[in-house]
């Protein structure tokens, strides 16, 4: 089912419409609250909400707008509040557990992924909650500046600070052989950091 017929269904009241919304965008929601959070059965509780969110609030929902961003906007803002939470409770080192990586590659790709995994989550980690936010917001969700200043309701200026700021933070905390080379992180919407 396409997105619009199930925000169509669920704004007449059927329940079928959310549980095709959740099809859709459930594994985005839970993985883009993770990125954040680090936290997986927090990450589940947040997609969850925020879908539960979606039913009752499915009228304020404007349909000539793309629904994605609307729903992940939320998605986004409750886990950034739930890890400024959690780390005012508990030391960075203890922080979640990065998935496990699983495919049909060779040991040699497989060790180089999950080393490349694991140092980008450390340092995501040491990200605070607003940086590691707009890192998503920018390159998991790939929204523009614009986009992100309108949705987090944010000045462009707001954007850009914390952008640079996170790609900053990110440049001095991962290993060199992540990196990019320093022309190609200074290129506009390179999707680099």
């Amino acid at each position: 089912m396409r997105e619009s017929e199930a925000v169509a269904r669920l704004k007449r009241g059927d329940i079928g419409g959310l549980e095709a919304l959740v099809s859709l965008y459930g594994v985005r929601a839970v993985r883009a609250a993770y990125l954040i959070c680090h936290d997986r059965p927090l990450s589940e509780e947040i997609a969850q909400a925020a879908f539960l969110r979606v039913y009752e609030r499915i009228e304020q929902y404007d349909v000539g707008r793309p629904f994605a961003p609307w729903f992940l906007r939320g998605v986004v803002n409750d886990a950034r509040k739930a890890a400024v939470g959690r780390e005012r409770r508990l030391p960075l080192e203890e922080i979640g557990e990065w998935e496990e990586i699983a495919s049909d590659v060779n040991i040699e790709e497989l060790a180089l992924a999950w080393e490349t995994s694991e140092a980008i989550e450390k340092a995501l980690a040491r990200l605070t909650p607003g940086q590691r936010s707009a890192i998503v917001l920018r390159y998991y969700l790939d929204l523009s500046e614009s986009e992100m200043a309108e949705r987090l309701a944010v000045p462009p200026g707001t954007v850009k600070s914390r952008l640079n700021s996170a790609r900053h933070r990110l440049r001095q905390l991962l290993p060199a052989w992540i990196r990019p080379g320093r022309d190609d992180y200074k290129k506009e919407d390179t999707g680099y950091l």
